[in-house]
């Protein structure tokens, strides 16, 4: 496809992979169909070519073994020392993880992909500690067996008949950078077997007669190539088509192999891959074994690669079809379902069901054998508390009851037997309303026709009836209830799931909401882990960012439980692994599982945002819990995003601003320091060469205009310093209590000879108006302000000082009388760099920092400055100070 035509989000996702693939190390694969073909010798070979290439090679871990020619290929390789784990009074030894990732080696060997590790290692298994070495950017070498990959294990177990118990995610095999294949023929691994090169030979005799025979090794050996095979076809063609698998997710033993073959044909036909679970109103009545496998099933999907996704009703086929349309699905891989044969023909089976509601979707049922002994004890696993039952029968009685008296009260007014019939009937609803089970409701129905019989037919209080054409009314009257029952039940479910579903739209609506309302990123992570623990009634732990830096979570506890630890250094180090590696630890994972708490990371794609700690009480979450707290945490993540992006922003414009800052006062520099430094260096260049032929006039002329415009740089130059001071926030006001009178007097002494072409006037309400204040800076506004109406005004004009009080504030103007200012200028008159396009009186323009630093002294000190315009014409400039009381001690 042309690069041009791709979306930019695919682009931008290549090249993040790609960065991402520079910095993490890359796994070698020695890939073998059976032991003893040589994959340990050939990585160790492989080692030393490594090292001789100038590699940093070490052996992290080499299964002992009683092959000679392997382990004599250790001899010249550094090898890591085994950690000693104690494990039912029995030494084992496992590879050293944390020594490994401490040595960091450029090139590690790991054998053995597929090994489960002891108790008390970090991870439950191999491949995830390599995993973590790759991340770490430790390039690895590892073996595994063809039987050891998981989608494979079914053929494998339906080949050999043996189950293999360690197994690696296909995605593992596929995400590597090079698989080796490692290849012999059978009937010379045969020969090297008898020779005792591979087991001693008591295990070299059982393995001949158990797994290793010909037939077995010679399928091995074919699946071991189309596996590779199909390795190659996917990494040549990378672009997705538009197939969409799903399977249905439940606790049938058989649901492994068909997850296991759709995982295999998402792969053939590189298309998306979705595992679909139907919650049915019994889910609550699952035996803990069926929850567990069911369990078992979704992270074994998870894990080949399917995303979960839970739906919500009772018929679990219209569920499928409607998600299949909604999604685009174009095959559904089922296991096979069995249907009984009735008197009256054949109930359609679950596919014919799905073909008739969804034609469109190709359906592939998976071979075997039907499960009499997990039917058996789902039945048995219906089990309802004793109270309960006797809650629903003691509700059925009332009901009857009930009914009957009203009944007959009906019969003794008179009312025909049809009204009687009628409240029996609505007595079964109101059963079927109030009850848990519909078994309840079917003895009521079942009931209520004996009672009408045995007590409003002829002959009453006998079960026996004169007229036949009663027994047609008992039937209908029991259809009619049973119809009832069953409706009344289903709306029941029905409710429950709409309640269930409206539940869940409110809580993720609310919680979006109030994420959008959110100011900062205390307040996203505040509101989460409430949410967390409200919603699933546990303890729950927040680390905003890494907690290796931030080692204090937001700790939000449930209800009244007891006071919980969060600095535990166990618990704190599997959520500093969590936020390092991007991946879920702790209770029930297969990393760092023997700690109190659940952690999973707050992450958009790559991005790390947090570690939410859940105090699982040694016990897991249910399915609706599970996809709540997902939800919650995704929309946390995208807060968090949101607000990160935002202060990138900020940062950004602040950047931008600052650049631009730089840029004006370069120009400024550039061509307002241009003419006074020109004047300067001219007249001082006249001085030193014709100085002696110059009158004393005219060198005093020159001496004053250097001067001039000395100063004026040196007024420049300390407004530029004292602006930028004010606005990093380094300036410190030396605050005291001055009187104003003398502040004013000071700047005007200070000011140049331009005011002798000027008459200032100051005109005070009161002498002693005193103001708390940094006077070197007070000082500075008011020569700035004034010295900016001598520039704006012809020679000759008036300029008013003129100060007043306004309750605790005195307010100061300067006050001229020259063009005034243009309304859309004033608005940006304060702003730094800014100044007023008209012509100055002196010819020369400013750099415009003068009222932007009058600004900032003004609101260091609490006060305000404003521009007005000067009734007929001219400028008010005025400004704020807060009076400060004198006490007179008397």
């Amino acid at each position: 496809m042309n690069e041009r035509m791709r979306n930019p989000d695919e682009i931008l996702k290549k090249l993040e992979q790609e960065e991402k693939q520079k910095h993490s190390g890359k796994l070698k694969i020695f890939f073998g169909y059976a032991a003893g073909v040589g994959k340990t010798y050939g990585m160790l070979e492989a080692a030393h070519a490594a090292k001789e290439s100038g590699i940093d090679v070490v052996a992290g871990y080499i299964e002992p073994h009683t092959r000679p020619e392997t382990m004599a290929q250790l001899e010249g390789l550094e090898r890591l020392p085994c950690l000693e784990i104690e494990y039912r009074n029995i030494l084992l030894k496992e590879f050293d993880l944390d020594g490994a990732l401490k040595r960091k080696p450029q090139l590690l060997l790991v054998d053995e992909l597929a090994h489960t590790n002891a108790e008390g290692c970090r991870h439950l298994k191999r491949y995830q500690d390599i995993e973590e070495l790759l991340k770490a950017g430790i390039d690895v070498y590892t073996t595994v067996n063809v039987q050891h990959i998981e989608s494979l294990n079914d053929i494998v177990a339906g080949l050999t008949g043996i189950v293999v118990r360690e197994r690696i995610p296909d995605f593992v095999f596929d995400s590597a950078s090079q698989v080796e294949l490692v290849d012999l023929e059978p009937v010379e691994l045969l020969e090297r077997l008898k020779q005792g090169k591979i087991y001693k030979e008591k295990q070299a005799s059982q393995a001949v007669k158990n797994f290793f025979t010909v037939e077995n090794l010679i399928a091995l050996r074919e699946v071991a190539l189309r596996r590779m095979a199909d390795r190659v076809n996917l990494i040549q063609e990378k672009s997705s088509t538009a197939e969409h698998l799903l399977i249905c997710l439940s606790p049938s033993p058989s649901n492994e192999k068909v997850i296991r073959q759709a995982a295999r044909m998402a792969s053939a036909f590189h298309g998306k891959f979705t595992a679909f679970f139907v919650e049915t109103s019994d889910f609550t009545e699952f035996s803990n074994e069926d929850l567990e496998r069911l369990r078992w099933h979704s992270r074994l999907a998870e894990q080949l690669g399917a995303k979960t996704v839970t739906s919500y009703g009772n018929d679990i086929v219209e569920q499928i079809a409607e998600y299949a349309k909604a999604a685009k699905v174009t095959k559904v891989v089922l296991g096979r379902t069995y249907t009984k044969r009735s008197r009256f023909g054949v109930k359609e089976s679950f596919s014919e069901r799905l073909t008739k509601l969804a034609p469109q979707i190709e359906i592939f049922v998976i071979p075997d054998s039907y499960e009499k002994k997990y039917i058996k004890k789902r039945q048995r696993s219906f089990k309802y508390q004793t109270n309960l039952i006797m809650q629903d029968i003691l509700i059925s009685m009332i009901v009857l009851g009930l009914s009957t008296g009203i009944s007959y009260l009906f019969a003794y007014w008179g009312f025909s037997e049809a009204n009687l019939i009628m409240v029996y009937l609505l007595g079964v609803m109101i059963t079927s309303l109030f009850t848990r089970h519909r078994l309840c409701s079917t003895i009521a129905s079942i009931l209520s026709v004996f009672v009408f019989n045995y007590c409003f037919t002829e002959p009453i209080r006998t079960f026996s009836v004169y007229d036949p054409g009663y027994m047609a009314t008992f039937a209908i009257m029991f259809i009619m209830a049973f119809i009832s029952t069953t409706l009344m039940q289903k709306i029941k479910q029905q409710a429950k799931q709409a309640v269930m579903k409206s539940y869940r739209t409110e809580i993720l609506l609310e919680t979006s909401q109030r994420f959008q309302q959110a100011v900062d990123v205390e307040a996203i992570v505040s509101y989460t882990a409430k949410q967390l623990s409200e919603l699933l009634e546990r303890n729950i732990l927040f680390y905003s960012g890494n907690p290796e830096i931030h080692p204090e979570p937001i700790v939000w506890k449930w209800g009244g439980e007891e006071e919980i630890s969060p600095y535990d250094q166990r618990e704190l180090g599997v959520a500093q692994w969590v936020y390092k590696n991007n991946k879920h630890a702790g209770f029930s994972t297969s990393t760092l599982p023997g700690v109190k708490y659940l952690y999973l990371a707050v992450r958009s794609g790559e991005q790390v945002f947090g570690v939410v700690g859940i105090d699982m009480k040694d016990k897991a979450m249910d399915a609706f819990q599970e996809g709540l707290m997902g939800a919650i945490l995704n929309e946390c993540a995208l807060a968090l995003e949101k607000e990160a992006l935002i202060k990138e922003r900020k940062e950004a414009a602040m950047q931008l601003q600052k650049e631009q800052l730089r840029a004006n006062l370069l120009r400024s520099i550039s061509h307002d320091l241009r003419t006074p430094l020109t004047s300067i260096s001219g007249n001082a260049g006249v001085l030193m060469s014709s100085g002696d032929k110059i009158d004393e006039a005219h060198k005093s002329e020159l001496y004053e205009d250097i001067y001039e415009e000395a100063m004026w740089l040196i007024n420049l130059v300390e407004n530029l310093l004292s602006v930028t001071r004010i606005e990093d926030g380094r300036v410190s006001l030396n605050l005291q209590v001055e009187l104003l009178d003398d502040v004013i007097a000071e700047a005007l002494q200070h000011l140049s000879k331009k005011k002798t072409d000027h008459k200032i006037i100051v005109n005070q309400e009161n002498d002693l108006f005193m103001v708390k204040m940094d006077t070197k800076l007070i000082v500075q506004v008011f020569i700035n302000l004034i010295d900016n109406a001598l520039k704006y005004t012809a020679p000759g004009t008036t300029i008013q000082i003129r100060t007043r009080k306004r309750r605790e504030w005195i307010v100061v103007e300067v006050i001229d009388n020259g063009k005034g200012i243009k309304d859309e200028e004033k608005a940006k008159l304060f702003d730094m760099f800014y100044t007023s396009g008209q012509a100055v009186a002196d010819g020369r323009r400013g750099m415009g920092l003068g009222l932007a630093l009058c600004k900032s002294i003004i609101e260091a000190h609490g006060g305000q400055i404003s521009v007005h315009d000067n009734k007929p014409s001219g400028t008010i400039f005025r400004f704020t100070l807060k009076q400060e009381e004198v006490q007179i001690d008397g």
